[in-house]
């Protein structure tokens, strides 16, 4: 931790003591956590105040925690082949749409912005969580930071955040028709509906999903000495 990380990092526990915020120093930098009331004027202050300065938003992404920092590969039931996949019943992705996970968690859907400060060469993490209950809304940075805007469009078409104040909220990556949100972790990889062009119709329609459901954990080959003469004699 350079000697300016660790003075941007007391600067911020100083000047937002009154604030609910997290800084967290690791070797990728400064990271801090802000309640989603105090997003708004933690963001003007950082670049408005002149010891911060962080004139660019350089990056705004959605986050999805579900299943953060679970392990997807398992070491048994290894088929008499020496195949097997290295997954774990059905995770992320792995289920139909009417098997998508109910209910809310706490934290699960949250905000991250990386910001930089060309005056100080300073660059800064910061991360608030969306509201667990009601809708997933917090306020848009937009007239803080004008490249907030397609960002933030793309963070409410892929994980379905909505922002407050935002001049024009609407998809940016998929299909006006398009069903659900692609990036959250309970969206089946296979989609909800399929689309192909119809001759009798003569247009583009919309079906449910007709092919089987798809896993991202690549098919794994363990060494087995049943096979080992016939690999050497094929190289």
């Amino acid at each position: 931790m350079s000697h300016y990380q660790k003075k941007l990092s007391k600067n911020l526990a100083k000047v937002f003591a009154d604030l609910n915020i997290q800084v967290e120093e690791n070797s990728n930098g400064i990271f801090a956590t802000v309640h989603h009331d105090d997003w708004l004027p933690f963001c003007r202050t950082l670049k408005d105040d002149k010891q911060f300065a962080f004139e660019q938003l350089i990056d705004l992404c959605g986050m999805d925690y579900l299943t953060f920092g679970e392990d997807e590969w398992r070491t048994e039931d290894v088929s008499s082949t020496g195949f097997s996949r290295g997954i774990n019943g059905k995770g992320p992705g792995r289920f139909a749409w009417e098997e998508r996970v109910e209910g809310e968690m706490k934290n699960r859907f949250a905000v991250i912005v990386q910001l930089l400060s060309i005056k100080h060469n300073q660059r800064l993490t910061i991360r608030c969580f969306a509201p667990n209950t009601g809708m997933l809304e917090v306020c848009s940075l937009v007239d803080i930071w004008p490249s907030a805007n397609w960002f933030e469009r793309e963070a409410f078409d892929l994980y379905g955040l909505l922002f407050k104040g935002h001049p024009d909220l609407r998809r940016i990556l998929t299909d006006y028709g398009f069903i659900g949100h692609p990036f959250r972790k309970d969206f089946p990889l296979i989609g909800n509906v399929e689309v192909h062009y119809d001759e009798d119709k003569k247009r583009v329609v919309y079906q449910p999903v007709t092919i089987e459901p798809r896993v991202l954990v690549p098919k794994t080959i363990r060494r087995d000495s049943r096979y080992v003469d016939t690999q050497i004699g094929e190289e």
